[in-house]
């Protein structure tokens, strides 16, 4: 394998996004080294690509480090080709959080030369009114959340254009696939789904609404980082055509074998994982379950050739995924 396939990725950030990107990365023969607060976590192996010494198994490396800490995020991405941001904090401290991690994270960069691939939200967009978000799409977002996240955008871009450092950002819609929970296509519809209980709807469940599978997260953010040529825009992560949030509830059903008994809220209030405090702090972003959310990726797929996964085969996934789950649960 050349020296040129086993530079240092560092992936900031442990979720979702974060395992399955340090998985797809270590598959691509990428050195990988995982971080987060405590350095812990499952073991995360990839299969590689065949090479000249056949295909085998990857292992990421994991890593402690507090993002919101300017000398922890230096020595985590210490020797790192590319870094890439995929941390996440509680709802709630979003706005007080996130941009701490921004200024660590591009100080970092900045020291050490890496490349930064931000994994971004369409928060910035606010609400369209149903229009098609492209990349082109004005930033109108009037949310608190929503004007934080311009404002970090902003600084990432600016950072690009001044030469201070490398940066490219990928969003996405919500997440649906394997190990996604704190989606609203996630824990509180999927186990449910599979156990006969009530599966959650927000807001109107007959307006089309994308989502993106985290293997097409996962899959696109490495693709900017094997693409300098990125650099220095926002793209549109592979997403499947939009459909509505009733007909994935339909084929849902057509894979479980019975009709779901679906619970629709139509304002935002505690239900499943989503607690109080969430709830309270995503009243502002409900806008998302009443207007329709269709985000147009073709861009990205034009410029890479990469296709976003079916709906079908990410529901299939997914549903497997949460089987596995719950059986271990039961066990």
């Amino acid at each position: 394998m050349s020296s040129t396939t086993r530079r240092l990725h560092v992936v900031l950030g442990s979720g979702p996004a974060g395992s399955a990107l340090a998985a797809e990365l270590a598959g691509r023969g990428h050195r990988v080294r995982l971080v987060n607060r405590s350095g812990s976590g499952p073991a995360v192996f990839a299969a590689t690509r065949p090479g000249p010494d056949g295909a085998g198994l990857a292992a990421v490396e994991r890593y402690a480090a507090d993002a919101t800490r300017p000398e922890e995020v230096r020595r985590a991405v210490e020797g790192a080709t590319v870094v890439h941001h995929c941390v996440n904090v509680d709802y709630h401290l979003q706005t007080e959080v996130l941009p701490r991690v921004r200024q660590a994270v591009l100080g970092a960069v900045a020291d050490t030369g890496a490349r930064l691939v931000v994994l971004d939200t369409l928060y910035p967009y606010g609400e369209t009114g149903g229009e098609v978000m492209t990349e082109s799409t004005p930033w109108r977002a009037t949310s608190r959340k929503g004007r934080m996240r311009a404002r970090l955008d902003e600084a990432y871009l600016d950072a690009h254009r001044s030469g201070r450092a490398r940066v490219t950002l990928g969003r996405s819609a919500d997440f649906l696939g394997p190990a996604v929970i704190n989606s609203s296509l996630g824990g509180a519809v999927f186990p449910a789904a599979l156990t006969g209980g009530e599966v959650l709807g927000l807001g109107d469940i007959d307006l089309p609404h994308s989502y993106t599978y985290i293997g097409d997260v996962a899959a696109g953010l490495a693709t900017l980082a094997d693409h300098p040529e990125a650099d220095g825009r926002i793209w549109h992560l592979p997403t499947a055509p939009a459909v509505t949030t009733r007909q994935i509830h339909r084929m849902i059903a057509e894979r479980v074998g019975r009709p779901l008994q679906t619970f629709v809220l139509d304002e935002p209030r505690p239900f499943g994982p989503f607690d109080e405090t969430f709830m309270a702090e995503y009243a502002e972003m409900f806008y998302q379950h009443t207007e329709p959310q269709i985000l147009d990726s073709s861009a990205f797929e034009r410029e890479f050739g990469v296709r976003p996964t079916p709906l079908t085969a990410a529901l299939d996934a997914t549903l497997a995924w949460y089987r596995g789950a719950l059986a271990t649960h039961a066990g």
